[in-house]
């Protein structure tokens, strides 16, 4: 296939942002261009950082989709209907927000889960504080909806013709130009603007960790980072209140395990064990730090260092709107996202 000069830019671009965790973290994210009546837009469950190592990108038929889009079609659920299937010789599926991508009338979309973007959408006052630090950018802030369908019919409802950049509630962040180079700048300037302070977090106490992995699954993870969530006790605090965004159910499951007084590795395990349930890939344990699982994925490394980085940002006493247990259970029960779940299980994402 002949590229042009500017799907090669994109390719580029987006191995440059997936592979800066402030901005992506594992499979989450993806661009897209539009190009001759296709939307080529990155593969669900791979990793936008390996967009020059193998072929992430996915064909779509734009205006059949758009199309399908206007009259509530069912099918626009599953974007894979549409892959223009001679061009997609890989049979990879088309991201699971390609609608998103094909409702921004712009050539290049850039669609990220910018730390510091998730950090003020996650507040009940996120759109307050967003038109106040983007004055002057066309942007929407669309309240959180599950991404497919729900979340395009949220966004063809407050989109304008203007609209460049889409700050998505509980989610991150969209922006659209009509050239790559544009869309890396307007990218950086609005991940700039909504910049937020970071806490210092205490560090990590490293033997009583090693004491409290004794006998169990679990180790310390390599990367300190992972442990800020822990041992800065106002993150703890709002880790223990629930899911604050997709991609953490996804990856690490439903909220943040939160260990109590007495609390050791094994006993949470013989815990889970006791109920027949799945334990924990991550364990937060209050001032001290973090344990993760020997056999943790990743994808779940990766959103374990995404907590601890949106958390920081989030001042003390900042109103959040977490999701819900229907959402919740909407998302691990969705198949795109199912799909998604076993990539990072299989391992395949890394491939």
């Amino acid at each position: 296939m002949v590229r042009s000069s500017e799907f090669e830019a994109l390719l580029d671009v987006s191995a440059r942002v997936g592979a800066d965790p402030a901005l992506v973290q594992a499979a989450g994210g993806n661009t897209s261009i539009k190009e001759g009546g296709t939307l080529w837009i990155k593969a669900s469950g791979l990793w936008l950082m390996q967009a020059r190592q193998r072929d992430v990108m996915v064909p779509v038929a734009l205006d059949a989709l758009l199309d399908a889009l206007e009259r509530d079609d069912p099918s626009t659920e599953k974007a894979q209907d549409f892959v223009i299937k001679d061009r997609n010789p890989s049979g990879l599926r088309p991201s699971i927000e390609t609608t998103v991508h094909a409702l921004m009338p712009q050539k290049v979309v850039i669609h990220v889960h910018c730390v510091e973007t998730i950090a003020t959408a996650v507040q009940v006052n996120g759109e307050t504080i967003a038109a106040s630090r983007l004055a002057g950018i066309p942007h929407v802030f669309v309240p959180y909806a599950r991404p497919g369908l729900p979340l395009a019919k949220a966004i063809a409802a407050r989109i304008r013709p203007d609209t460049s950049v889409l700050i998505l509630g509980n989610h991150g962040l969209a922006v659209a130009a009509e050239t790559v180079a544009e869309a890396e700048i307007l990218l950086a300037e609005v991940s700039q603007r909504l910049a937020l302070p970071r806490r210092r977090a205490p560090d990590a106490d490293l033997s009583a960790l090693s004491r409290l992995a004794v006998g169990s699954q679990f180790t310390l993870p390599e990367e300190n980072a992972l442990h800020d969530v822990a041992t800065d006790l106002a993150s703890c605090r709002v880790a223990a209140g629930g899911s604050l965004y997709p991609d953490h159910v996804i990856f690490l499951g439903r909220g943040s395990f939160v260990a109590a007084p007495g609390d050791t590795a094994a006993s949470i395990e013989e815990q889970y064990c006791a109920e027949g349930a799945t334990v924990p890939p991550a364990l937060l344990f209050p001032g001290k730090g973090v344990l993760v699982s020997k056999e943790i994925t990743a994808g779940a490394l990766a959103m374990a260092r995404c907590l601890s980085d949106v958390l920081a940002r989030i001042g003390e006493g900042a109103r959040l709107r977490y999701l819900t247990d229907a959402e919740n259970a909407e998302l691990l029960g969705w198949d795109a996202e199912k799909y998604r779940q076993e990539l990072n299980r299989a391992g395949k994402t890394l491939q």
